[in-house]
């Protein structure tokens, strides 16, 4: 049993001033940047679905979809956004909604906050995308109106009280793919996708689109931000841009580069610090293009809404989901710890190898041992 580390650590680091960013370049042409909205538009023209990460922390991506939306022609070209925070139990209201009926929203509300994913409960992106689609829509004729599809398993916090209640919604991917393939694909619909990148890759056994692309091969056009890339990429390159990344030297180089490996331990209390085989592979085998969004390191991290830290009630229900999911817990005093830096923080290549030998792994380390030795097995 693998038990993965890296969302932990990551909140414990800080950026570095520079990254590992002299290494040799691989082989291939100069990548060359396009404005990204008419890029992703044109993207449209040649592909039914386009597939790009959202709501991670990172602001300046949130912003850009928030704009790419409210651009002029985008419903002329798009029937449906698919996201990862929208539990599928309230489609039905969800969509009353978007509609633009009568519908608390207090009660629509809980479309992206009851979802598997406690993330989506902090996220300030979804508490205004939501509500700008509606309003989208009332500008709009009816054959042009956007559908927002939810891709999270159906789950019903009322009635979960226990661990393994949460893992029957652990496998969250087949229930993304099956979506887009009934509402959208089936349909011949076009959608944009909005789901963190891993579930997105080409060619990576377990992925929602890879698990679809095996009925509807070549319709996906898949983008990756570059908010942890480790290399040096060209003061003149425009924000935002639309970067290629097949036959150019950035889509030849692997994983690593653009992600930190993850750290994990397995059975036997060993640690690593490496992808899985099947995506130790060119990038340019897994996504089609890179979103350039500001200059290294110059991410904004978006902060968590104070609507959500308020209440309460939900803020005391989020904390118990996730502990039922064997997370730590955010607490107030982080939150206000974590919005003294503007930035994201995610941990570069480097820093993620620094902290294999760092004291939380050590302790996950002689945690996993001591419960060997009573007999146990390691979680």
């Amino acid at each position: 049993m693998v038990v993965f580390l890296w969302a932990m650590v990551a909140a414990s680091v800080k950026p570095a001033a520079a990254q590992a960013g002299e290494q040799t370049k691989a082989s291939g042409a100069e990548p060359l940047p396009e404005p990204a909205i008419q890029g992703i538009l044109a993207a449209f023209d040649r592909y039914e679905v386009v597939a790009m990460p959202v709501a991670h922390d990172q602001k300046d991506l949130d912003d850009f979809i928030l704009s790419l939306i409210r651009t002029s022609g985008f419903a002329d070209k798009v029937n449906d956004i698919e996201v990862e925070c929208g539990n599928s139990l309230y489609q039905a209201i969800l969509d009353r909604y978007i509609a633009g009926e009568d519908v608390p929203f207090t009660e629509v509300r809980k479309a992206w906050r009851n979802t598997t994913q406690p993330m989506c409960g902090m996220s300030g992106f979804f508490e205004q995308f939501f509500p700008l689609v509606r309003a989208i829509n009332q500008k709009l004729p009816l054959e042009h109106r956007l559908r927002v599809l939810t891709g999270d398993p159906p789950i019903d916090w009322q009635q979960v009280k226990s661990a393994a209640d949460v893992r029957k919604f652990g496998s969250r991917n087949p229930t993304i793919a099956s979506v887009m393939e009934k509402e959208v694909l089936a349909k011949h619909h076009k959608a944009l996708m909005l789901f963190g990148t891993f579930h997105l890759f080409h060619t990576s056994p377990g992925s929602a689109v890879a698990g679809y692309e095996k009925d509807y091969p070549n319709l996906t056009f898949v983008i990756s931000d570059l908010d942890t890339f480790d290399m040096k990429l060209p003061a003149s390159w425009p924000v935002p841009s639309l970067v290629p990344a097949k036959g150019t030297w950035m889509g030849a180089l692997d994983l690593s580069h653009f992600y930190p490996a993850p750290i994990s331990m397995d059975s036997e209390c060993r640690v690593h610090n490496e992808f899985s085989k099947e995506l130790q592979k060119p990038i340019a085998e897994l996504v089609d293009a890179f979103l350039y969004l500001h200059p290294e390191r110059l991410g904004l991290k978006e902060q968590i809404p104070a609507d959500v830290v308020l209440d309460s009630k939900y803020w005391a229900e989020l904390k118990r989901r996730e502990t039922l999911q064997g997370f730590p817990g955010t607490s107030a005093q982080q939150i206000v710890i974590d919005a003294e830096s503007p930035f994201l923080d995610f941990p570069t290549v480097e820093e993620t190898k620094a902290l294999m030998q760092g004291p939380l792994v050590k302790q996950d380390v002689q945690e996993c041992l001591a419960k060997k030795g009573q007999g146990k097995t390691p979680h």
